[in-house]
């Protein structure tokens, strides 16, 4: 049974003492945030006046951004503490206050981009030779980029008071997802019971015990489907307030709604797709090998996590997780590795381990002025070890960026935000491969490795592709029905995992469990983010020079996220990233291949 928050050792959780020693102190900057007489208040004070001076355009830009950043600590902390126990009511209501005073920001705030697109050109010009205003000069340009789409005043207001309802959806389903779905204990082979949550699901796919992983995944999966009506009109939901922001703002398609203001060409996404399925044969013979490894007729879901090396059980606690991964960032240099040293085992960054209602799954958060905060469910997987470096490289991310970039320009957009924390996995992969003390071990690292690039590529883009069919579904005004949606479903499964993967019907609920379906078009990035730290992390171990790496990880949102790779020499816009990582693909599965045929030939 999970345990209680209360029974965790403090060095075990995450220290929030940096961002407020106490809720008292919150409570008393969220007073003074929200109160009549606060910052809120005297930045409506300059609704209608923007443009009549550069230097009340300053005084207003720099108000809205010390609320916008004293906003950031009080959600930051609001949401970690919500999610150290999802049934915690005084954390649920400081959440509740956070995300309350966030919209009515919204609302107030919403004025300041129409009356900016309303100062004429040759004005805007002038006002940017103040050198008060400079700092804001990127911030204005992207803004006057989003002209065609940017309401007047008062339909910008309107949009903002309908923010909070139009959130629900998420807000629901990760209540439901995260405190209140259960599912029954499954039993293994020994006619043993187990108890089932998010967190131990993932440890019994990886279980040699094929009993017990096929009743987890049942189990889980009859979890969703006792509300699947439910959740479906939930998704539906969500769907739906993209197609309102994407009309009402006068986008072609939710698609481009979410990919414009970044200045990303659709073109990446559909490519993406394209190229995936170009060499989905690349994924059906992995498929096969598996099938030939088991010895089984065919695949199913729950057979594609467990170890293809014999008899590997391999365990590493969290304390030996954090050398192992700061060994394998020592090609970044001095100031990375004792910079990350310092978090990891000292400033208390990290959430390790699951307590009882505690958010599912991992993450990387943080506030401008606090340190990178981790939140884990560590069980001392070779997956845990990875995700572990994988948040690693996030915060390092925002630790960088923070550092270097002046707050409006410091968080980086999410089109990047996979980069630094898959270029981290690799450097961990490859360290541990080459620490490898015999042939099952390799062959162990090897498949992990396989199985990571085909869920963080493969089945990323299974998923984009779901989430952009399901959007145009939608936008032609097709019902979203829970049978349409489980029908789509199966059949990107079909095609993605060819014949010799068995379409069990529990693999059409599996899309109700998939929390990024409520954050608009982002799993795609998943597998750009990988691409692209494939071909940084190549540059970087054959040149022995990391300068260009680590100023990309300083960079923030100083240039827009496709230029930003193209000054390290990585082009999104081509195929060639997607390419290379699915020759890659191909390669470890030739390499796994032949090691494990080497291992037989010796035991024979």
């Amino acid at each position: 049974m999970a345990k209680e928050r209360s029974e965790s050792k403090n060095e075990d959780c995450w220290d929030l003492a940096p961002i407020y020693k106490s809720i008292e102190d919150w409570k008393n900057d969220f007073e003074k945030l929200s109160s009549d007489s606060g910052p809120l208040t005297k930045l409506k004070q300059f609704q209608g006046k923007l443009g009549s001076s550069s230097e009340t355009l300053t005084e207003a830009l720099k108000l809205q951004m010390d609320i916008d950043r004293e906003l950031g600590n009080l959600y930051v902390y609001a949401h970690l503490k919500h999610d150290e126990d999802l049934a915690d009511q005084g954390n649920k209501t400081l959440y509740d206050k956070a995300m309350n005073l966030y919209f009515e920001y919204q609302s107030i705030s919403s004025y300041v981009e129409p009356e900016i697109l309303q100062i004429e050109e040759s004005m805007m010009n002038e006002f940017l030779k103040d050198e008060n205003l400079v700092e804001f000069k990127l911030y204005l340009e992207k803004i006057t980029r989003l002209r065609p789409h940017t309401l007047s005043t008062d339909k910008e207001q309107l949009v903002s008071l309908a923010s909070k309802a139009l959130h629900a959806p998420a807000q629901i389903f990760s209540a439901y997802n995260n405190a209140d779905l259960t599912f029954d204990n499954v039993i293994d082979e020994e006619g043993k019971e187990h108890e089932l949550s998010q967190g131990l699901y993932s440890l019994y796919m990886q279980s040699e015990d094929r009993v017990l992983r096929k009743n987890a995944f049942e189990a889980l999966h009859e979890g969703y489907k006792g509300f699947e009506n439910t959740v479906a009109e939930m998704l539906n939901g969500q769907v739906q307030m993209h197609i309102f922001n994407s009309k009402s703002r006068n986008y072609p398609s939710c698609l481009e709604a979410a990919l414009f203001p970044n200045q990303i060409d659709p073109k990446v996404y559909h490519s993406l797709i394209d190229t995936v399925k170009e060499n989905i044969g690349a994924m059906h013979d992995y498929v096969s090998f598996r099938k030939d490894h088991l010895q089984v007729d065919k695949i199913h879901a729950y057979d594609m996590y467990v170890s293809c090396a014999p008899n590997t059980d391999f365990k590493m606690d969290f304390d030996d997780a954090v050398e192992v991964t700061l060994d394998a960032v020592k090609i970044l240099g001095e100031d990375y590795q004792n910079t990350l040293r310092k978090g990891l085992t000292e400033q208390r960054w990290v959430d390790r381990y699951e307590n009882a209602r505690k958010r599912s799954g991992a993450y990387s958060s943080g506030s401008y002025d606090s340190h990178p905060y981790i939140l884990m469910n560590y069980n001392g997987t070779l997956n845990d070890v990875m995700t572990l470096a994988h948040e690693a490289g996030h915060s390092m991310h925002s630790h960088y960026s923070d550092k270097t970039q002046p707050y409006p320009y410091a968080q980086y957009s999410i089109f990047v935000a996979e980069v630094a924390s898959t270029f981290n996995e690799e450097l961990v992969f490859r360290h541990l491969l080459k620490a490898a003390k015999n042939e099952d071990d390799k062959i162990y690292l090897l498949n992990q490795k396989i199985d990571g690039i085909r869920g963080t590529l493969f089945r990323q883009v299974l998923f984009a592709e779901f989430e952009l069919k399901i959007h145009e579904l939608a936008e032609k005004g097709v019902p979203l029905t829970v049978s349409t949606l489980k029908d789509l479903y199966m059949n990107l499964n079909k095609e993605y995992y060819g014949e010799d993967f068995c379409h069990d019907d529990h693999i059409q609920y599996e899309f109700l469990r998939i929390p990024h379906f409520y954050n608009n078009f982002y799993v795609y990035q998943y597998a750009t983010g990988i691409s692209a730290a494939f071909d940084l992390v190549e540059q970087v171990t054959k040149s022995k020079d990391p300068s260009n790496y680590l100023k990309f990880l300083s960079s923030g949102s100083s240039d827009y996220p496709v230029s930003l790779l193209k000054t390290t020499g990585v082009d999104m816009q081509s195929k060639h990233p997607v390419q290379t990582l699915i020759d890659r693909f191909r390669e470890l599965t030739k390499e796994l291949k032949a090691t494990k045929s080497n291992a037989n030939v010796v035991q024979e």
